[in-house]
This record gives structure tokens, sequence and C-alpha cells, in this order.
């Protein structure tokens, strides 16, 4: 299966596990995760589990990383600083959102 299609069905599950919002939806279906990731890891980047990143670090799971973006309630035009935020897909997933 290609990653676009995994995003894709990854999205939808965290849409109905976790009732998010079109426009996280929308972002995280825009930013390929799998970039984000060791190469060693791509093939489990769109399951919902954190995953290693070097250092002793993750990337977040997926559904974190929606829940965060709900909860930080972003609006369209705003500016954001994410400090020490390890791979860089939650600013990637931000930056969507914000524009």
């Amino acid at each position: 299966m290609e990653y676009d299609e995994k995003r894709r069905r990854m999205v939808e599950r965290l849409k109905i596990e976790l009732d998010i919002s079109e426009r996280v939806a929308e972002a995280m279906l825009r930013v390929p995760r799998h970039l984000f990731v060791p190469y060693q890891y791509r093939k489990e980047a769109y399951i919902d589990t954190p995953l290693p990143i070097g250092s002793g670090q993750t990337i977040s799971a997926p559904h974190m990383v929606a829940m965060m973006c709900e909860l930080l309630n972003l609006k369209r035009g705003e500016k954001v600083l994410e400090v020490g935020g390890g791979s860089g897909y939650h600013a990637a997933v931000v930056a969507e959102i914000v524009g």
C-alpha cells in the first residue's frame, strides 16, 4: 500500500475515533509523516504509535498530534513558536493549519 493511502486511512481512523475537525484532518492529510521518521520506520509511519527518531526521542503518535492541534484551536494567520518539537512533524501540521 502506498504512503498516500496509508495516510488517508490513518486520518479517517482519527476522524472516527477522535472526531477531529476537518481543518486538522486536512492538515494531517497534507503532511507526509513518513518523511519525519528514520528510513527503517517508514513502513510503520501511519500506525497510531510513537516511533523512535534517535537520541532516545520519539515522534508523537498521530492521535496525540491530532489532539494537540485540536486543543490549540489554531486559526489561519496565527503565529506559533514550537520549541524542542523533535522530528518537526507536529510543527509541519501546525503550519498547514495556520497557513
